[in-house]
């Protein structure tokens, strides 16, 4: 039986419960689990194994990559960089990168960009994996590249190129790289262990991610095929063409990937730093706000909803914020957060006054709704 470990205050026992039949009931491995309300750390659980390989057991230090759970953190700087009025989501991205005019690209806006329209779901230039980790070279390849249709008429999930192409509209509009930016506007005032582009003397406190086997499931099996069929959108912009790999030897496993800025797909946190970061977003955190009111409303404002061209399953997204809906629910409508591959999920509802945040290292196969998630969903809602 897996070790639990941590605080939970008064009245959210629930909770505890539901993280622990994680363990006992869903296969989970190692996770934490953190709730904040009306800006009170009020769920902060650990628990499980770190490392499969050496048994390590996951601790109060535990830090875990998160996928496109990082999606959330560089929505909000970007958030905040329209709310200091260095951008706008209106804006072309060629205002603030002349480059990416190219190719017929000049009317694409930061919006389009934020909300998976700008049809840039993969890197057309056959570079490797030494050449992304320098992202240099994607940066370049991006800015030339043709759009796979008319920005704006319709969406697709930008897996891993979202996080590049925001990061850089974030470096053009304010002279600095993402994962500065972070450490100096958010990470930084807030407390938090998240970074995008982790330092070496932080790399021995990374959990280790698992798979876990495929289910007999054929429903879910034959979405799986056609997503990541060979020159699918899934397989193109999920794993850049078969040049990023989450199965056998695991890239994000690797402290290269650690290292880089890849800012929609490698962001290595822990639990209670993400929910403190989402209920910074919505309210007041220890005399630190993030969002005013009118940004936050901005930023989960629905951009585009319906048939997602990459992940063939309905999406909705904000400026950058998935929202809540049956593929990465989120207790109810007014929630913006993002989950990410495998199952960890951040978020924020500002009429519920909380900041949510769940990481694992045991990558679940759903898509996106992660019964561990839905099971944590449930009783948090219990317990509000």
């Amino acid at each position: 039986m897996a070790e639990i470990h941590g605080q939970v205050d008064e009245g959210f026992g629930a909770v505890a419960d539901a993280f622990r039949s994680n363990f006992d009931e869903r296969d989970e491995l190692g996770a934490a689990f953190a709730l904040y309300v009306d800006g009170v750390k009020r769920v902060d659980l650990w628990g499980g194994i770190a490392n499969s390989q050496t048994g390590a057991p996951w601790t109060e230090d535990t830090l875990q990559l998160v996928f496109s759970t990082t999606k959330g953190l560089t929505a909000t700087a970007i958030a905040m960089l329209v709310q200091a009025g260095r951008l706008a989501y209106d804006d072309p991205v060629s205002k603030h990168w002349p480059e990416f005019a190219a190719a017929g690209k000049g009317d694409i806006t930061v919006e389009q960009v934020m909300s998976h329209q700008a049809g840039l779901i993969a890197v057309d230039a056959p570079i490797d994996f030494d050449q992304i980790m320098a992202v240099t070279p994607v940066i370049e390849s991006l800015q030339e590249q043709t759009p796979m249709w008319e920005p704006g008429t319709a969406h697709g999930y930008h897996a891993i190129t979202y996080g590049w192409l925001a990061g850089e509209i974030l470096a053009r509009a304010d002279g600095r790289r993402i994962g500065q930016f972070v450490q100096d506007e958010i990470s930084g005032p807030l407390g938090l262990d998240f970074w995008i582009g982790l330092p070496e003397t932080e790399e021995e406190r990374v959990s280790r991610l698992s798979t876990t086997p495929l289910p007999d499931d054929p429903a879910l099996l034959e979405h799986l095929a056609k997503l990541y069929a060979r020159g699918a959108n899934g397989y193109r912009a999920l794993a850049l063409d078969g040049r990023l790999s989450t199965a056998g030897e695991n890239h994000f496993n690797t402290r290269a990937v650690h290292a880089t800025e890849m800012p929609g797909a490698n962001g290595i946190t822990n639990a209670r730093s993400l929910a403190r970061m989402y209920a910074a977003t919505a309210g007041e955190v220890d005399g630190v706000r993030l969002l005013d009111t009118d940004t936050m409303n901005a930023a989960r404002t629905q951009r585009v909803s319906g048939d997602d061209l990459t992940l063939l399953i309905p999406s909705r997204f904000g400026a950058g914020f998935w929202l809540h809906n049956d593929g990465a629910p989120m207790i109810q409508d007014g929630s913006y957060g993002h989950p990410g591959a495998g199952g960890s999920l951040g978020y924020a509802n500002p009429e519920l006054g909380i900041g949510y945040g769940y990481v694992m290292n045991r990558m679940g196969n759903n898509l996106t709704a992660d019964p561990r998630t839905i099971a944590l969903n449930d009783a948090v809602q219990a317990s509000l």
